[in-house]
């Protein structure tokens, strides 16, 4: 074997490791990055990027339906749908990235990662020590359900779903979360007849529950045939394709089955019950990232089970990457500057036409959580939205904690409200009185305007 020493090992080379790594080697740490598939990680190759790739061409198409005098067709060219996605991608060829890592000042370093000692990390016959820490960063894995028949049956997860070269004849789509509904009408306005089962009595269960119900009348407007309330029983394979069987003696048979059941931490196969972890869990973390009774143990991103998106777990990584810096010029006493802030201000966004836009807590969450809470509701029917599209449907949430009298959650639903997401973030994040957002003029005649609405509802 070959030994190499450094002053950083991070396993998993995706944006949060990258992130993680590329704050400490910018801080002047020699930094390792190790990534046993492709570097840039999934959200590069199999998440995010494709998602949004096969996602776009749809939305820009019900746009396009929804403004007279533009001249449109009703069908997209899936070859270049297609085509295009496999360019963000860029061919599954992690190049760029390790250009990208090596003239960073990491050394990428490809193979397996495991932890085999204190500081010590074995790839393959090499190993690698750590003089200051150890990162874990190898994000999330798919969840797959105790389904009868399911081991048997070749089917989709995420990746497939993401990466496939042919639009399928039809798929059936197990799972009403965010990969669920995304995937499910990205197929269907491709071409493919989609069938949507979910346990739930509408998708996306855990946002407000005006969202699921919108984006579930979005979804069958492209054709997806959705069963509420449904559990899958039992699975098997038949000419074509595969049967999924549901509860109530329901038979989908589809080319394709994609299973969108939820996603758990990457934390097998690491090594991790030397150290008292238990694999498949999520890392217990403090805010700098610091894994609990492991003192050069550190873990950002999905694998710490704290908000299970590429740009927080970024955040989360730059947080690890200056608390290392930060111990490594004075390491007594120990500084939490470079913590994470926040744990409930997370903005998501579900790209579905409509899309969806949170950040924060729900109604019901405020009030799980104590607060006194004044929710406001409107339908988004201002100038800005009725120049956007013809008949454009959508609403929003503002919720208020009534004792600051600042805003804790807010929801937009409909058609390009993803770019008003920043500004509510802001809000939230920087505790902005509703009293002082007041004074934050909209633009006018922009879909903004909504937030004057949404004020003077709430009796301002």
């Amino acid at each position: 074997m070959t030994s190499d020493e450094f002053d950083v090992i991070v396993i998993g080379g995706g944006p949060v490791g990258e992130n993680a790594a590329g704050r400490t080697a910018a801080g002047g740490l020699r930094t390792a990055l190790v990534e046993a598939e492709l570097f840039g990680g999934e959200c590069s190759y199999w998440a995010c990027m494709p998602s949004k790739a096969l996602l776009r061409p749809g939305h820009v198409l019900a746009a396009a339906k929804r403004m007279p005098g533009v001249p449109v067709g009703d069908r997209l060219d899936a070859a270049a749908v297609l085509e295009r996605r496999t360019e963000f991608t860029s061919h599954w060829d992690d190049a760029g990235q390790v250009e990208w890592a090596e003239g960073a000042g990491i050394v990428p370093v490809r193979g397996r990662g495991v932890i085999t000692g204190e500081r010590e990390v074995t790839v393959g016959d090499r190993v690698l020590t750590a003089r200051r820490a150890v990162v874990v960063a190898t994000g999330s894995a798919p969840r797959v359900p105790s389904l009868p028949g399911l081991s048997d049956v070749p089917h989709w997860s995420s990746r497939e779903a993401t990466s496939a070269k042919e639009v399928p004849a039809s798929l059936v789509v197990l799972g009403g979360g965010v990969v669920g509904v995304e995937m499910a009408q990205a197929w269907a306005v491709l071409g493919s007849e989609v069938t949507l089962v979910i346990s739930q009595d509408r998708p996306l269960a855990k946002f407000e529950d005006f969202v699921g119900d919108l984006v579930a009348d979005g979804l069958r407007a492209d054709g997806v045939t959705i069963h509420t309330g449904a559990k899958a029983s039992s699975v098997s394979e038949v000419d074509g394709g595969v049967e999924l069987t549901l509860g109530d003696g329901t038979k989908v048979v589809a080319e394709h089955l994609l299973v969108a059941t939820g996603r758990e931490p990457a934390t097998r196969d690491l090594g991790l019950e030397a150290f008292g972890l238990k694999a498949g869990d999520a890392l217990p973390v403090d805010d700098t990232g610091r894994v609990s009774g492991v003192d050069w143990l550190y873990g950002c991103g999905d694998v710490t089970g704290r908000a299970p998106l590429t740009h927080q777990g970024k955040y989360a990584a730059r947080a690890v990457g200056s608390a290392i810096l930060a111990d490594a010029r004075d390491p007594e006493p120990w500084t939490t500057t470079a913590a994470t802030a926040d744990h409930t201000a997370v903005p998501q966004v579900v790209f579905t036409d409509p899309e969806v836009a949170f950040v924060g807590r729900t109604a019901d969450q405020a009030r799980a959580a104590g607060l006194t809470v004044k929710v406001v509701d409107l339908d988004i029917a201002v100038a800005g939205s009725s120049l956007h599209a013809d008949g454009y449907k959508g609403k929003a949430r503002m919720v208020v904690d009534e004792d600051k009298r600042t805003l804790v959650g807010v929801t937009f639903v409909g058609q390009d409200v993803a770019e008003m997401l920043h500004a509510a973030t802001i809000a939230i994040v920087g505790e902005v009185t509703v009293d002082r957002l007041w004074h934050a003029v909209p633009a006018y005649p922009t879909i903004s305007e909504v937030w004057l609405r949404l004020l003077e509802s709430y009796g301002l």
